[in-house]
């Protein structure tokens, strides 16, 4: 089968098509532009374009069976400063992918929606799928208005589909502006000895899954004939502070902190119940959150490594 990855030089997308082309099937990536970290993958069909180009769009889905959507264009902590702007490249050009999908003939979707947001300030801990919508950022209230549409387009036109409501993925290859990926961007800023920051006391609890898992059960999902809405995280809340333990732990060296006002739009505590997806799936994440956070070190060190031999290359 041909799978279509949009967002697939991003960080999650990028994952997906590693675990695709691993399990031996056809790929195409649609993205806005090439991946930041490493050279195309042979064997891979690239198309550059925006999301909004709807030619393009509908040029990529030929022959296309299943597409994994996992292009974006805002953040969380972002989204609020612009939500006309997260409105119109978001969830306009989604439901317009949506109508080429029907038309395309395409057997089915995978959305990676948020479970970090769309259930705003939980009810409950862990959150289940049936938990009220309520998000209170602009990002989570498009993921739902996503979400909607999918069910709606299943509803009139039969379209298969399986959303993940991805907790906080963290890996290689994630970038560490600052604005999103905090286990990215602390460990990015210990590799370099500067400071973490930190938004509030640091008792702020997320999920956070391994890319790896996400990866593979986005391929799962892809090739079952399951439909339907699940969580995909770990099952495990962290605090701030606890992530911070964990890298000074594997870096081997104290994490010195600047401590900044909490923002209102973050969520004190959300930990995902991910037994609807275990059950459905035969899917378990495998990798630890120390596993996990020694992996993303070692690949920080060694993007380091080459920056500084290509600076020392160059002044030669």
């Amino acid at each position: 089968m041909k799978v279509l990855v949009l967002g697939g030089n991003g960080f999650i997308g990028s994952h997906i098509v590693d675990q695709l082309l691993a399990d031996g099937h056809s790929v195409c990536v649609y993205d806005r532009s090439p991946e930041r970290f490493r050279d195309p993958l042979p064997g891979v069909d690239y198309r550059l374009a925006e999301f909004d180009d709807l030619a393009s769009l509908a040029e990529s889905l030929e022959g296309v069976d299943i597409v994994c959507h996992s292009l974006g264009t805002t953040v969380p902590s972002t989204s609020n400063k612009e939500p006309v702007f997260d409105i119109k490249s978001n969830l306009i050009s989604t439901v317009r992918l949506l109508k080429l999908i029907v038309d395309s003939g395409v057997k089915k979707l995978i959305y990676l929606s948020s479970g970090g947001t769309v259930y705003g300030v939980p009810e409950m801990i862990p959150v289940i799928e049936e938990h009220p919508l309520c998000p209170i950022c602009s990002y989570g209230v498009v993921k739902v208005s996503i979400e909607k549409y999918i069910h709606m387009f299943h509803h009139l036109y039969g379209l298969d589909y399986v959303i993940l409501r991805a907790s906080n993925p963290y890996g290689e290859r994630q970038g560490h502006s600052g604005v999103q990926g905090v286990i990215s961007t602390f460990v990015n800023k210990v590799a370099r000895k500067v400071p973490v920051d930190i938004w509030g006391d640091g008792t702020i609890v997320r999920d956070y899954i391994y890319i790896g898992d996400l990866a593979k059960l986005c391929v799962s999902a892809s090739f079952s004939n399951i439909t339907g809405t699940f969580n995909a995280g770990s099952g495990i809340g962290y605090s701030v502070l606890d992530i911070v333990n964990v890298i000074s732990e594997v870096a081997d060296g104290k994490v010195e902190i600047n401590y900044h006002q909490g923002r209102n739009f973050d969520v004190p505590k959300i930990v995902l119940d991910i037994n609807k997806a275990r059950k459905m799936f035969l899917w378990s994440p495998s990798v630890s959150l120390r596993d996990g956070i020694g992996r993303v070190l070692e690949w920080e060190t060694s993007i380091n490594m080459s920056l500084i031999s290509g600076r020392l290359s160059g002044e030669k």
